[in-house]
């Protein structure tokens, strides 16, 4: 699939960001991996410190330097940066101020912590500067180095913040290095090379938030990209059994029977009283889905559907997922 097949021509930059729970890491992970087919390089960056990446890949915790840590379909790679405040602040000293020496005695003495809680601002200035330099960076021939870059980012409630980094350091300066890393960034962040995507359950409270999340970023002027949604649950009931089932009306005589005919005639009405509660559960959370789904109609943006793996995450559910995207458009 070429790039004029998806809905993000020309996006360099696709920052994921989610309500906490929703897989939001997992999902840029997917999305990187859909990216990279087809002989493509992606970077895949995590900024909140957690090593989710290095798990998802099954590999160690990722240091402060870019890895390739997957081959994609087709022969592309994904490289991940887990980004370090510390040492960023450190590498940010030294572009800037030529006082690599002087940072690491601040890491010592513990000024870099007392930095970034005075001034949280200047630290998504480093994490966001650095993500957007690894969008702007080329070969010596010229041509990116990356053809595109995934931030697994912070949460919704917190994405425009992080972001928004203009107005997070305009108390802080005004003119000079932070000012001009700060505006250079914001050109990146802004451009039609960006685009923001939310990651949702189908859910009230992740709903809610993805919708808040697109009005308040478009509110400032930062681009939106597509709504991800996470672990759907696929029906596994008709809809009229679903119907009977959330009305208390499935006959349990025809689930005995039929739990009988499974060979398990000794616990059969037991078994069968299970069933029915799971078939209550089922058909309840199927109507909070649809429910849901009409909400996000109102939302302008492409949207893509992941399915819940019944065996869990893993590396293959991990490509499984890449594919889906992939199959729906999404790179």
């Amino acid at each position: 699939m070429s790039a004029r097949d998806t809905d993000w021509d020309g996006v360099r930059l696709h920052v994921v960001t989610g309500k906490g729970g929703t897989g939001k890491t997992t999902v840029a992970a997917a999305l990187a991996l859909a990216l990279a087919s087809e002989g493509r390089r992606v970077l895949l960056v995590e900024v909140e410190g957690r090593q989710g990446i290095a798990q998802l890949f099954d590999c160690p915790p990722l240091p402060y330097e870019e890895r390739r840590v997957a081959v994609a379909p087709g022969g592309g790679d994904v490289y991940a940066l887990a980004i370090d405040t510390e040492e960023a602040l450190i590498e940010y000293l030294e572009m800037f101020y030529n006082l690599k020496r002087a940072g690491k005695a601040m890491t010592r003495l513990g000024i870099v912590d007392f930095v970034t809680t005075i001034a949280p601002g200047l630290r998504d200035v480093i994490l966001t500067g650095k993500t957007s330099e690894s969008v702007r960076r080329r070969k010596k021939d010229k041509s990116f180095l990356y053809d595109a870059v995934v931030m697994d980012a912070p949460p919704t409630g917190r994405i425009t913040k992080f972001l928004n980094v203009n107005d997070e350091v305009s108390g802080l300066a005004k003119v000079g290095p932070v000012r001009n890393h700060a505006d250079t960034v914001m050109k990146v962040v802004r451009s039609p090379e960006t685009a923001v995507h939310f990651v949702t359950l189908l859910e009230e409270m992740p709903v809610q938030e993805t919708m808040d999340g697109i009005r308040d970023l478009t509110e400032v002027g930062l681009p939106v990209g597509g709504v991800f949604v996470n672990m759907e649950h696929a029906p596994v009931l008709s809809e009229d059994d679903r119907a009977r089932a959330a009305s208390g009306e499935l006959d349990t005589d025809e689930i005995v029977r039929g739990v009988k005919a499974a060979g398990l005639e000794r616990d059969a009405e037991p078994i069968a009283a299970v069933l029915a509660a799971e078939a209550g559960e089922h058909a309840r959370r199927t109507a909070l889905q649809r429910r849901e789904k009409e909400r996000l109609e109102s939302v302008d943006r492409p949207r893509y559907t992941l399915p819940l793996l019944s065996d869990g995450m893993d590396l293959a559910g991990l490509y499984d997922l890449a594919a889906a995207l992939r199959e729906q458009g999404a790179a």
